[in-house]
């Protein structure tokens, strides 16, 4: 039977007592994964896991100091505690640790749903089935997974912080593919509820870009407009968050954003905001430091306006903490994880139209740092490159190689999508529209 929320808490205010620290913190990070993984139109894997660790971290002497277990038993707690207690007498004293507080309660936000929770694998079985047989009838093999998630965070401090959260995400992608023609399609979803996804619509989208991407052609380099569809725009606004919106590189001055802050850095036309109670898909509502999150502009049409903080990147900065620490031994810093850019006020069908020669991108793959601080990455498309002539989407086209420098090509946005799409990675999920570019340098894919 699963450990309980109040045995969770009872556990950590215990632990939390009977340290002998100075300060300490206790965080409480527990998932069940039920995944299937399914190729050549049949399912390969499927398995479920589940497990709970304590990350502990102590304070004494000025001294701080990280341990974990999985082990959560008072005894199992008590040597964890103990475990960082030694490791402190090693270190140096930190001037710059902020210390604990209290945080207020967060706000309850409602992503757990028991049907989520209780998915059987052959209710995943059933949707893979569908989405095979869908490439079956097109002579495509497909693969992908069907994941489910329940997890649950608790933050106990000893100045007095109790938070508790529990939600759960179902994620399912899919990939289709003829060898022989080239032909490739993808698509993915993602919601809190799996009763709102809907996998034969992700399984005729994903069919639907294979069959059209058969026998792409070469496309000569030089600069395109460029359309992308909401997936290859999320994933371009994910790299920007690494690179621009963290507290911590933007306090120690190597974030894109670091003395920019006032600054027009994109086109006008776009604002980015770091939303974790977007009514799609809310967040967690608050950190692993337990401080509620808020709701944070970065971008304001056009012109810098934030960054996301933790206590210790807020002290650095000289402000507060946004809510948006990681685990206490994870030493990226915080940056933001339920982001969207507004939408504008174009149909997908508007931006086809409008366009007299240009590309549609689906989504790019192997996305990587090129330049960060210019927040330039370098990415090949992938699952579905076409060209546009005369308004009208006319045939494939080989994959091709970008490499966008972000805030720069978000200065030659076109047009925004009305409609926008959740597109999750890296445990983030973003709430992104289509977009339109007048110019992106692309070249063959030599990958």
């Amino acid at each position: 039977m699963a450990i309980t929320k109040d045995q969770i808490l009872t556990s950590l205010n215990g632990a939390v007592t009977r340290s002998p620290a100075d300060a300490t913190e206790a965080v409480y990070i527990g998932l069940r994964d039920a995944t299937t993984r399914f190729a050549e139109n049949r399912i390969h894997q499927n398995l479920v896991s589940s497990d709970g660790r304590v990350v502990v971290r102590i304070a004494k002497d000025g001294r701080v100091a990280v341990s974990s277990t999985n082990d959560l038993s008072d005894a199992g707690l008590d040597r964890a505690i103990a475990d960082a207690m030694e490791i402190a007498s090693f270190l140096e004293p930190e001037e710059s640790n902020p210390g604990l507080v209290k945080s207020k309660k967060a706000k309850d936000v409602k992503s757990f749903f028991k049907d989520t929770d209780a998915c059987s694998p052959a209710r995943r079985a059933e949707a893979v089935a569908t989405i095979a047989n869908m490439a079956s009838e097109e002579n495509l093999q497909t693969s992908g997974l069907y994941r489910l998630q329940t997890n649950r965070l608790a933050v106990v401090n000893s100045a007095g912080t109790n938070q508790y959260h529990e939600d759960t995400v179902a994620e399912l992608s899919a990939s289709a593919a003829d060898d022989a023609t080239l032909g490739q399609g993808w698509s993915i979803g993602v919601a809190h509820d799996i009763n709102n996804l809907d996998p034969a619509a992700l399984g005729r989208t994903a069919v639907d870009k294979a069959v059209r991407s058969r026998n792409p052609e070469p496309l000569p380099p030089g600069d395109y407009t460029v359309i992308l569809e909401p997936a290859a725009v999320g994933q371009l606004l994910l790299f920007l968050g690494f690179l621009a919106f963290s507290g911590k590189s933007f306090a120690q001055g190597r974030g894109v954003l670091s003395g920019r802050m006032g600054e027009t850095v994109t086109g006008t036309n776009i604002t980015v905001i770091e939303d974790p109670f977007l009514s799609e898909f809310p967040g967690v509502p608050f950190d692993y430091e337990g401080v509620p999150k808020q709701k944070v502009t970065l971008i304001e049409q056009g012109v810098a306006k934030g960054v996301v903080h933790d206590r210790r990147s807020a002290a650095m900065a000289g402000t507060e903490s946004t809510g948006h620490a990681l685990p206490p031994d994870n030493a990226r810093g915080p940056y933001p994880k339920n982001m969207t850019l507004l939408p504008g006020d174009a149909s997908f069908e508007d931006m086809i139209a409008s366009t007299s020669q240009g590309i549609l991108i689906t989504h790019f793959w192997y996305v990587n740092y090129l330049n960060p601080m210019r927040a330039q990455v370098t990415a090949s498309t992938r699952d579905g490159t076409f060209l546009i002539e005369n308004g009208k989407i006319t045939k494939p086209v080989q994959n091709l190689r970008a490499t966008p420098a972000i805030l720069e090509s978000l200065a030659q946005v076109e047009q925004i999508g009305r409609d926008r799409a959740l597109y999750p990675q890296y445990s983030v999920v973003l709430s992104v529209p289509a977009l339109k570019f007048t110019s992106m340098p692309l070249a063959a894919d030599e990958g």
